[in-house]
Protein backbone atom coordinates (compact mmCIF):
# COMPACT_ATOMS: atom_id res chain seq x y z
CA UNK A 1 0.00 0.00 0.00
CA UNK A 2 2.78 2.38 0.96
CA UNK A 3 4.74 1.51 -2.18
CA UNK A 4 1.68 2.15 -4.32
CA UNK A 5 1.09 5.50 -2.62
CA UNK A 6 4.73 6.43 -3.10
CA UNK A 7 4.53 5.52 -6.78
CA UNK A 8 1.47 7.71 -7.25
CA UNK A 9 3.17 10.64 -5.56
CA UNK A 10 6.34 10.10 -7.58
CA UNK A 11 4.32 9.85 -10.79
CA UNK A 12 2.54 13.11 -9.98
CA UNK A 13 5.84 14.85 -9.25
CA UNK A 14 7.35 13.47 -12.43
CA UNK A 15 4.38 14.59 -14.48
CA UNK A 16 4.26 18.12 -13.06
CA UNK A 17 7.96 18.83 -13.51
CA UNK A 18 8.45 16.64 -16.60
CA UNK A 19 11.39 14.99 -14.89
CA UNK A 20 11.53 11.81 -16.99
CA UNK A 21 10.68 13.73 -20.16
CA UNK A 22 13.78 15.86 -19.66
CA UNK A 23 15.97 12.85 -18.95
CA UNK A 24 16.40 13.42 -15.22
CA UNK A 25 15.45 11.78 -11.92
CA UNK A 26 14.21 13.08 -8.59
CA UNK A 27 17.59 12.24 -7.07
CA UNK A 28 19.45 14.27 -9.68
CA UNK A 29 17.13 17.23 -9.19
CA UNK A 30 17.70 17.17 -5.42
CA UNK A 31 21.48 16.93 -5.85
CA UNK A 32 21.43 19.68 -8.47
CA UNK A 33 19.42 21.97 -6.20
CA UNK A 34 21.83 21.35 -3.32
CA UNK A 35 24.90 22.07 -5.46
CA UNK A 36 23.37 25.30 -6.79
CA UNK A 37 22.70 26.43 -3.23
CA UNK A 38 26.28 25.66 -2.17
CA UNK A 39 27.73 27.61 -5.08
CA UNK A 40 25.68 30.76 -4.47
CA UNK A 41 25.05 30.74 -0.70
CA UNK A 42 28.00 33.12 -0.37
CA UNK A 43 25.59 35.95 -1.26
CA UNK A 44 24.00 35.61 2.20
CA UNK A 45 27.35 36.68 3.65
CA UNK A 46 28.51 39.02 0.91
CA UNK A 47 25.38 41.12 0.40
CA UNK A 48 25.29 42.41 4.00
CA UNK A 49 28.96 43.39 3.77
CA UNK A 50 28.27 45.38 0.60
CA UNK A 51 25.09 47.08 1.84
CA UNK A 52 25.58 47.26 5.60
CA UNK A 53 28.65 49.49 5.83
CA UNK A 54 27.83 52.31 3.42
CA UNK A 55 26.21 55.43 4.90
CA UNK A 56 23.42 57.10 2.93
CA UNK A 57 23.15 60.84 2.34
CA UNK A 58 21.88 61.29 5.89
CA UNK A 59 24.61 59.20 7.51
CA UNK A 60 22.26 56.28 8.17
CA UNK A 61 23.24 52.64 7.64
CA UNK A 62 20.87 50.09 6.17
CA UNK A 63 19.00 48.32 8.95
CA UNK A 64 21.23 49.80 11.65
CA UNK A 65 20.52 53.50 12.06
CA UNK A 66 23.72 55.42 12.73
CA UNK A 67 25.70 52.31 13.70
CA UNK A 68 27.93 50.97 10.93
CA UNK A 69 27.37 47.25 10.34
CA UNK A 70 24.58 46.91 12.92
CA UNK A 71 22.11 45.94 10.21
CA UNK A 72 24.22 43.08 8.82
CA UNK A 73 22.15 40.24 10.41
CA UNK A 74 18.89 41.80 9.18
CA UNK A 75 20.24 42.22 5.64
CA UNK A 76 21.45 38.60 5.67
CA UNK A 77 18.06 37.33 6.84
CA UNK A 78 16.14 39.24 4.18
CA UNK A 79 18.68 38.23 1.52
CA UNK A 80 18.13 34.54 2.29
CA UNK A 81 14.35 34.88 2.68
CA UNK A 82 13.71 36.65 -0.63
CA UNK A 83 16.17 34.44 -2.52
CA UNK A 84 14.35 31.40 -1.16
CA UNK A 85 10.84 32.59 -1.99
CA UNK A 86 11.69 33.76 -5.52
CA UNK A 87 13.74 30.68 -6.39
CA UNK A 88 10.85 28.47 -5.30
CA UNK A 89 8.54 30.61 -7.45
CA UNK A 90 10.87 30.16 -10.43
CA UNK A 91 10.79 26.40 -10.00
CA UNK A 92 7.03 26.15 -9.56
CA UNK A 93 5.92 28.72 -12.14
CA UNK A 94 8.55 28.33 -14.89
CA UNK A 95 9.79 24.76 -14.26
CA UNK A 96 13.33 25.84 -15.03
CA UNK A 97 16.53 25.03 -13.06
CA UNK A 98 17.36 28.66 -12.35
CA UNK A 99 17.99 30.19 -8.92
CA UNK A 100 17.73 33.86 -7.96
CA UNK A 101 19.29 36.08 -5.30
CA UNK A 102 20.55 39.62 -4.82
CA UNK A 103 22.59 40.52 -7.89
CA UNK A 104 26.30 41.19 -7.47
CA UNK A 105 27.10 44.40 -9.28
CA UNK A 106 23.57 45.62 -8.81
CA UNK A 107 24.01 45.73 -5.04
CA UNK A 108 27.39 47.46 -5.40
CA UNK A 109 25.79 50.09 -7.63
CA UNK A 110 22.95 50.63 -5.16
CA UNK A 111 25.38 51.00 -2.25
CA UNK A 112 28.19 52.99 -3.83
CA UNK A 113 26.21 55.20 -6.21
CA UNK A 114 22.52 55.53 -5.30
CA UNK A 115 22.52 55.31 -1.49
CA UNK A 116 25.27 57.91 -1.19
CA UNK A 117 22.99 60.40 -2.96
CA UNK A 118 19.77 59.56 -1.14
CA UNK A 119 18.40 57.67 1.85
CA UNK A 120 18.46 53.88 1.83
CA UNK A 121 14.66 53.82 1.61
CA UNK A 122 14.79 56.10 -1.45
CA UNK A 123 17.47 53.90 -3.05
CA UNK A 124 15.37 50.78 -2.59
CA UNK A 125 12.41 52.65 -4.01
CA UNK A 126 14.35 53.09 -7.25
CA UNK A 127 15.07 49.35 -7.27
CA UNK A 128 11.35 48.63 -6.96
CA UNK A 129 10.59 51.04 -9.79
CA UNK A 130 13.28 49.41 -11.94
CA UNK A 131 11.64 46.04 -11.35
CA UNK A 132 8.22 47.43 -12.27
CA UNK A 133 9.63 48.87 -15.50
CA UNK A 134 11.22 45.54 -16.43
CA UNK A 135 7.98 43.71 -15.66
CA UNK A 136 6.05 46.09 -17.94
CA UNK A 137 8.67 45.61 -20.67
CA UNK A 138 8.23 41.86 -20.39
CA UNK A 139 4.44 41.96 -20.42
CA UNK A 140 4.34 44.28 -23.45
CA UNK A 141 7.04 42.42 -25.37
CA UNK A 142 9.15 45.58 -25.46
CA UNK A 143 12.00 43.97 -23.54
CA UNK A 144 13.23 42.17 -26.63
CA UNK A 145 13.25 45.46 -28.56
CA UNK A 146 15.43 47.14 -25.95
CA UNK A 147 17.61 44.05 -25.78
CA UNK A 148 18.31 44.33 -29.50
CA UNK A 149 18.91 48.10 -29.34
CA UNK A 150 22.25 47.79 -27.56
CA UNK A 151 25.02 46.09 -29.57
CA UNK A 152 25.85 42.65 -28.19
CA UNK A 153 29.53 43.44 -27.65
CA UNK A 154 28.62 46.56 -25.70
CA UNK A 155 26.43 44.41 -23.46
CA UNK A 156 29.44 42.16 -22.90
CA UNK A 157 31.57 45.20 -22.04
CA UNK A 158 29.03 46.25 -19.39
CA UNK A 159 29.30 42.85 -17.72
CA UNK A 160 33.11 42.88 -17.91
CA UNK A 161 33.28 46.41 -16.49
CA UNK A 162 31.03 45.44 -13.58
CA UNK A 163 33.34 42.48 -12.96
CA UNK A 164 36.38 44.75 -12.69
CA UNK A 165 34.44 47.15 -10.48
CA UNK A 166 33.41 44.32 -8.16
CA UNK A 167 37.00 43.08 -7.95
CA UNK A 168 38.24 46.59 -7.07
CA UNK A 169 35.60 46.91 -4.34
CA UNK A 170 36.82 43.61 -2.90
CA UNK A 171 40.46 44.69 -2.92
CA UNK A 172 39.61 48.04 -1.33
CA UNK A 173 37.34 46.58 1.34
CA UNK A 174 40.11 44.18 2.34
CA UNK A 175 42.60 47.08 2.35
CA UNK A 176 44.77 45.09 -0.05
CA UNK A 177 44.58 48.30 -2.08
CA UNK A 178 44.19 51.69 -0.39
CA UNK A 179 43.88 55.30 -1.43
CA UNK A 180 47.03 57.39 -1.01
CA UNK A 181 46.10 60.24 1.38
CA UNK A 182 47.85 62.92 -0.69
CA UNK A 183 46.48 61.63 -3.98
CA UNK A 184 46.65 65.04 -5.71
CA UNK A 185 50.41 65.27 -5.09
CA UNK A 186 51.25 61.83 -6.42
CA UNK A 187 51.27 60.14 -9.78
CA UNK A 188 48.77 57.46 -8.76
CA UNK A 189 45.71 57.59 -6.47
CA UNK A 190 46.00 54.12 -4.93
CA UNK A 191 48.71 51.89 -3.50
CA UNK A 192 49.39 48.38 -2.27
CA UNK A 193 48.36 47.95 1.36
CA UNK A 194 48.15 50.82 3.83
CA UNK A 195 51.64 52.22 3.19
CA UNK A 196 52.93 50.70 -0.02
CA UNK A 197 53.29 47.14 1.22
CA UNK A 198 51.07 44.44 2.72
CA UNK A 199 50.92 44.21 6.49
CA UNK A 200 48.62 43.02 9.24
CA UNK A 201 46.76 39.79 10.03
CA UNK A 202 43.46 40.87 8.41
CA UNK A 203 45.17 41.29 5.02
CA UNK A 204 46.75 37.85 5.45
CA UNK A 205 43.29 36.39 6.14
CA UNK A 206 42.10 37.96 2.86
CA UNK A 207 45.05 36.59 0.90
CA UNK A 208 44.71 33.08 2.33
CA UNK A 209 40.96 33.12 1.72
CA UNK A 210 41.49 34.15 -1.90
CA UNK A 211 44.20 31.52 -2.43
CA UNK A 212 41.92 28.82 -1.03
CA UNK A 213 38.96 29.91 -3.18
CA UNK A 214 41.08 29.94 -6.33
CA UNK A 215 42.60 26.56 -5.52
CA UNK A 216 39.19 25.00 -4.90
CA UNK A 217 37.69 26.65 -7.97
CA UNK A 218 40.38 25.48 -10.39
CA UNK A 219 39.96 22.00 -8.89
CA UNK A 220 36.23 22.33 -9.73
CA UNK A 221 35.14 21.83 -6.11
CA UNK A 222 31.43 22.52 -5.62
CA UNK A 223 30.81 25.42 -3.28
CA UNK A 224 34.38 26.72 -3.60
CA UNK A 225 33.38 30.29 -2.76
CA UNK A 226 31.30 29.33 0.27
CA UNK A 227 33.99 26.97 1.58
CA UNK A 228 36.59 29.72 1.17
CA UNK A 229 34.47 32.21 3.12
CA UNK A 230 33.81 29.73 5.93
CA UNK A 231 37.47 28.72 6.23
CA UNK A 232 38.70 32.32 6.19
CA UNK A 233 36.06 33.27 8.76
CA UNK A 234 37.19 30.52 11.13
CA UNK A 235 40.77 31.70 10.73
CA UNK A 236 39.70 35.29 11.39
CA UNK A 237 37.90 34.33 14.61
CA UNK A 238 41.01 32.48 15.82
CA UNK A 239 43.28 35.41 14.90
CA UNK A 240 41.04 37.87 16.75
CA UNK A 241 40.79 35.62 19.80
CA UNK A 242 44.58 35.38 19.99
CA UNK A 243 45.57 38.89 18.93
CA UNK A 244 42.56 41.00 19.99
CA UNK A 245 43.11 43.26 16.98
CA UNK A 246 39.84 45.19 17.15
CA UNK A 247 38.52 47.51 14.45
CA UNK A 248 40.92 49.44 12.23
CA UNK A 249 41.35 53.16 12.75
CA UNK A 250 43.92 55.95 12.70
CA UNK A 251 45.54 54.57 15.84
CA UNK A 252 44.99 50.93 14.93
CA UNK A 253 45.99 50.41 11.26
CA UNK A 254 46.35 46.65 11.77
CA UNK A 255 42.73 46.08 12.80
CA UNK A 256 39.75 44.70 10.89
CA UNK A 257 38.34 46.94 8.15
CA UNK A 258 34.58 46.70 8.73
CA UNK A 259 33.53 44.13 11.32
CA UNK A 260 35.42 42.37 14.11
CA UNK A 261 35.17 38.53 13.94
CA UNK A 262 34.07 37.84 17.46
CA UNK A 263 31.57 35.21 18.58
CA UNK A 264 29.10 36.43 21.19
CA UNK A 265 25.55 35.74 22.35
CA UNK A 266 24.05 37.93 19.64
CA UNK A 267 24.79 35.41 16.90
CA UNK A 268 22.27 33.01 18.38
CA UNK A 269 19.32 35.41 18.27
CA UNK A 270 16.25 34.89 16.08
CA UNK A 271 16.46 36.16 12.47
CA UNK A 272 15.84 39.88 12.09
CA UNK A 273 13.60 40.89 9.16
CA UNK A 274 13.53 44.62 9.91
CA UNK A 275 14.60 45.65 6.38
CA UNK A 276 11.41 44.24 4.84
CA UNK A 277 9.19 47.02 3.54
CA UNK A 278 11.80 49.72 4.11
CA UNK A 279 11.50 51.53 0.78
CA UNK A 280 10.20 54.88 -0.43
CA UNK A 281 8.90 54.49 -3.97
CA UNK A 282 9.33 58.06 -5.24
CA UNK A 283 11.55 59.58 -2.56
CA UNK A 284 14.67 59.65 -4.73
CA UNK A 285 13.04 61.98 -7.26
CA UNK A 286 13.32 64.79 -4.73
CA UNK A 287 16.26 63.69 -2.56
CA UNK A 288 18.85 63.06 -5.30
CA UNK A 289 20.70 66.05 -6.72
CA UNK A 290 19.50 66.44 -10.27
CA UNK A 291 15.93 65.57 -9.40
CA UNK A 292 13.73 63.57 -11.73
CA UNK A 293 16.25 63.30 -14.58
CA UNK A 294 19.04 61.99 -12.33
CA UNK A 295 16.66 59.50 -10.71
CA UNK A 296 15.46 58.27 -14.12
CA UNK A 297 19.04 57.75 -15.28
CA UNK A 298 19.82 55.76 -12.16
CA UNK A 299 16.75 53.58 -12.80
CA UNK A 300 17.89 53.16 -16.39
CA UNK A 301 21.38 52.11 -15.28
CA UNK A 302 19.90 49.55 -12.88
CA UNK A 303 17.64 48.32 -15.65
CA UNK A 304 20.54 47.84 -18.07
CA UNK A 305 22.66 45.90 -15.59
CA UNK A 306 19.71 43.67 -14.61
CA UNK A 307 18.04 43.50 -18.00
CA UNK A 308 20.73 42.03 -20.23
CA UNK A 309 22.36 39.80 -17.65
CA UNK A 310 19.13 37.86 -17.09
CA UNK A 311 18.48 37.11 -20.74
CA UNK A 312 22.05 35.94 -21.20
CA UNK A 313 21.93 33.84 -18.04
CA UNK A 314 18.71 31.98 -18.84
CA UNK A 315 19.91 31.28 -22.39
CA UNK A 316 23.22 29.93 -21.11
CA UNK A 317 21.55 27.73 -18.48
CA UNK A 318 19.05 26.40 -21.03
CA UNK A 319 21.86 25.57 -23.43
CA UNK A 320 23.89 23.81 -20.71
CA UNK A 321 20.83 21.72 -19.78
CA UNK A 322 19.97 20.96 -23.39
CA UNK A 323 16.55 22.57 -23.01
CA UNK A 324 16.73 25.33 -25.63
CA UNK A 325 14.90 24.95 -28.93
CA UNK A 326 16.50 25.16 -32.37
CA UNK A 327 16.51 28.96 -32.15
CA UNK A 328 18.31 28.90 -28.81
CA UNK A 329 15.25 29.89 -26.79
CA UNK A 330 14.65 28.24 -23.37
CA UNK A 331 11.23 26.73 -22.53
CA UNK A 332 8.74 28.98 -20.69
CA UNK A 333 10.82 32.06 -21.50
CA UNK A 334 8.00 34.47 -20.74
CA UNK A 335 7.40 32.94 -17.31
CA UNK A 336 11.12 33.02 -16.54
CA UNK A 337 11.32 36.71 -17.39
CA UNK A 338 8.18 37.53 -15.39
CA UNK A 339 9.51 35.81 -12.26
CA UNK A 340 12.87 37.52 -12.71
CA UNK A 341 11.14 40.91 -12.98
CA UNK A 342 9.09 40.25 -9.86
CA UNK A 343 12.34 39.29 -8.12
CA UNK A 344 13.73 42.75 -8.79
CA UNK A 345 10.64 44.30 -7.21
CA UNK A 346 10.80 41.94 -4.23
CA UNK A 347 14.48 42.65 -3.63
CA UNK A 348 13.86 46.38 -3.43
CA UNK A 349 10.76 45.95 -1.27
CA UNK A 350 12.78 43.73 1.05
CA UNK A 351 15.54 46.32 1.38
CA UNK A 352 18.28 44.07 -0.03
CA UNK A 353 18.62 45.35 -3.63
CA UNK A 354 17.41 43.80 -6.87
CA UNK A 355 17.23 40.01 -7.07
CA UNK A 356 18.19 38.45 -10.36
CA UNK A 357 18.99 35.11 -12.02
CA UNK A 358 22.33 33.52 -11.08
CA UNK A 359 24.72 31.97 -13.57
CA UNK A 360 25.86 29.75 -10.66
CA UNK A 361 22.74 27.72 -11.46
CA UNK A 362 24.93 26.09 -14.11
CA UNK A 363 26.65 24.16 -11.32
CA UNK A 364 23.36 22.45 -10.47
CA UNK A 365 22.71 21.75 -14.13
CA UNK A 366 26.16 20.18 -14.31
CA UNK A 367 25.08 17.90 -11.45
CA UNK A 368 22.04 16.78 -13.45
CA UNK A 369 19.30 19.36 -12.73
CA UNK A 370 16.89 19.80 -15.62
CA UNK A 371 13.63 20.98 -14.03
CA UNK A 372 12.12 23.42 -11.58
CA UNK A 373 12.27 20.82 -8.81
CA UNK A 374 15.97 21.64 -8.42
CA UNK A 375 15.09 25.32 -7.99
CA UNK A 376 12.54 24.47 -5.31
CA UNK A 377 15.21 22.50 -3.43
CA UNK A 378 17.60 25.45 -3.67
CA UNK A 379 14.90 27.84 -2.50
CA UNK A 380 14.00 25.68 0.50
CA UNK A 381 17.66 25.60 1.53
CA UNK A 382 17.78 29.41 1.39
CA UNK A 383 14.75 29.53 3.69
CA UNK A 384 16.46 27.17 6.12
CA UNK A 385 19.54 29.39 6.00
CA UNK A 386 17.58 32.35 7.40
CA UNK A 387 17.74 30.68 10.82
CA UNK A 388 21.54 30.95 10.80
CA UNK A 389 21.90 34.48 9.40
CA UNK A 390 22.82 36.08 12.77
CA UNK A 391 26.16 34.26 12.36
CA UNK A 392 26.96 36.64 9.51
CA UNK A 393 27.75 39.39 12.03
CA UNK A 394 30.86 37.45 13.03
CA UNK A 395 32.25 37.30 9.47
CA UNK A 396 34.73 40.11 8.65
CA UNK A 397 34.95 41.64 5.18
CA UNK A 398 38.49 40.26 4.81
CA UNK A 399 37.02 36.74 4.86
CA UNK A 400 34.14 37.43 2.46
CA UNK A 401 35.41 39.84 -0.19
CA UNK A 402 37.82 37.36 -1.80
CA UNK A 403 34.58 36.15 -3.42
CA UNK A 404 34.25 39.53 -5.14
CA UNK A 405 37.69 39.15 -6.69
CA UNK A 406 36.94 35.64 -7.96
CA UNK A 407 33.49 36.61 -9.28
CA UNK A 408 35.12 39.62 -10.96
CA UNK A 409 37.49 37.25 -12.75
CA UNK A 410 34.60 35.05 -13.87
CA UNK A 411 32.80 38.08 -15.33
CA UNK A 412 36.04 39.28 -16.94
CA UNK A 413 36.30 36.08 -19.00
CA UNK A 414 33.62 37.43 -21.34
CA UNK A 415 36.10 40.03 -22.64
CA UNK A 416 37.16 37.48 -25.27
CA UNK A 417 33.78 37.96 -26.97
CA UNK A 418 34.67 41.54 -27.94
CA UNK A 419 36.31 42.13 -31.33
CA UNK A 420 39.26 44.30 -30.28
CA UNK A 421 40.37 44.70 -33.90
CA UNK A 422 37.25 46.74 -34.72
CA UNK A 423 37.68 50.24 -33.24
CA UNK A 424 34.01 51.07 -33.83
CA UNK A 425 33.03 48.69 -31.03
CA UNK A 426 36.36 48.22 -29.26
CA UNK A 427 36.74 51.86 -28.20
CA UNK A 428 33.22 52.15 -26.68
CA UNK A 429 33.75 48.77 -25.00
CA UNK A 430 37.13 49.88 -23.64
CA UNK A 431 35.70 53.08 -22.17
CA UNK A 432 32.80 51.15 -20.63
CA UNK A 433 35.14 48.66 -19.00
CA UNK A 434 37.87 50.97 -17.66
CA UNK A 435 35.72 53.85 -16.46
CA UNK A 436 33.59 51.69 -14.16
CA UNK A 437 36.49 50.91 -11.79
CA UNK A 438 38.50 54.09 -12.48
CA UNK A 439 35.55 56.43 -11.91
CA UNK A 440 34.16 54.05 -9.25
CA UNK A 441 30.79 54.27 -11.00
CA UNK A 442 28.89 51.77 -13.15
CA UNK A 443 26.69 54.51 -14.63
CA UNK A 444 29.70 56.56 -15.79
CA UNK A 445 31.11 53.54 -17.61
CA UNK A 446 27.83 52.73 -19.35
CA UNK A 447 27.24 56.36 -20.30
CA UNK A 448 30.73 56.86 -21.73
CA UNK A 449 30.47 53.65 -23.74
CA UNK A 450 27.07 54.52 -25.20
CA UNK A 451 28.10 58.04 -26.13
CA UNK A 452 31.34 56.83 -27.72
CA UNK A 453 29.43 54.26 -29.78
CA UNK A 454 26.99 56.84 -31.15
CA UNK A 455 29.75 59.39 -31.82
CA UNK A 456 31.97 56.92 -33.68
CA UNK A 457 29.09 55.71 -35.86
CA UNK A 458 28.33 59.33 -36.71
CA UNK A 459 31.96 60.06 -37.60
CA UNK A 460 32.31 57.03 -39.88
CA UNK A 461 28.96 57.72 -41.55
CA UNK A 462 27.11 54.65 -40.28
CA UNK A 463 24.11 56.42 -38.79
CA UNK A 464 21.78 53.65 -39.88
CA UNK A 465 23.53 51.27 -37.48
CA UNK A 466 22.41 53.37 -34.51
CA UNK A 467 19.14 52.04 -33.10
CA UNK A 468 16.59 54.80 -32.36
CA UNK A 469 16.56 53.81 -28.70
CA UNK A 470 20.34 54.33 -28.58
CA UNK A 471 19.80 57.94 -29.67
CA UNK A 472 17.40 58.45 -26.79
CA UNK A 473 19.80 56.90 -24.30
CA UNK A 474 22.75 58.92 -25.63
CA UNK A 475 20.84 62.18 -25.24
CA UNK A 476 19.90 61.27 -21.69
CA UNK A 477 23.53 60.57 -20.83
CA UNK A 478 24.67 63.85 -22.39
CA UNK A 479 22.30 65.66 -20.04
CA UNK A 480 23.48 63.43 -17.19
CA UNK A 481 27.16 64.30 -17.66
CA UNK A 482 26.49 67.99 -18.38
CA UNK A 483 23.91 68.52 -15.65
CA UNK A 484 26.26 70.16 -13.14
CA UNK A 485 27.81 72.78 -15.46
CA UNK A 486 24.44 73.52 -17.05
CA UNK A 487 22.86 73.95 -13.64
CA UNK A 488 25.68 76.26 -12.53
CA UNK A 489 25.41 78.33 -15.71
CA UNK A 490 21.65 78.70 -15.39
CA UNK A 491 21.91 79.75 -11.75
Amino acid sequence: MNNQSSTVRSSGLDSFFKISERGSTVGREIRGGLVTFLTMAYIIVLNPLILGYVPDSEGQFLGGGTVQGAGVPAIAAATALIAGLLTITMGAAANFPLALATGLGLNVFVAQTIARQSTWADAMGLVVLEGIVILLLVLTGFRKAVFHAVPQQLKVAISVGIGLFIALVGLVDARFVTRIPDAFDTSVPVQLGADGHLSGWPVLVFVLGLVLMVALWVRKVRGAILIGIIAASVLAVVVEAVGNLGKAGATNPGGWALSVPKLDGGIFEAPDFSTLGEFNLFGAFSSIEGGVLAALLLIFTLLLADFFDTMGTMTAIGAEAGLNDEEGIPPNTQRILIVDSVAAIAGGAGGVSSNTSYIESASGVGEGARTGLASIVTGLLFLVATVFTPLVAAIPSEAAVPALVLVGFLMMQQVADIDWRDPEIALPAFLTIVLMPFAYSISVGIGAGFLAFVLIKLVVGKVREIHPLMWVVAILFVVYFAYSPISSWVN
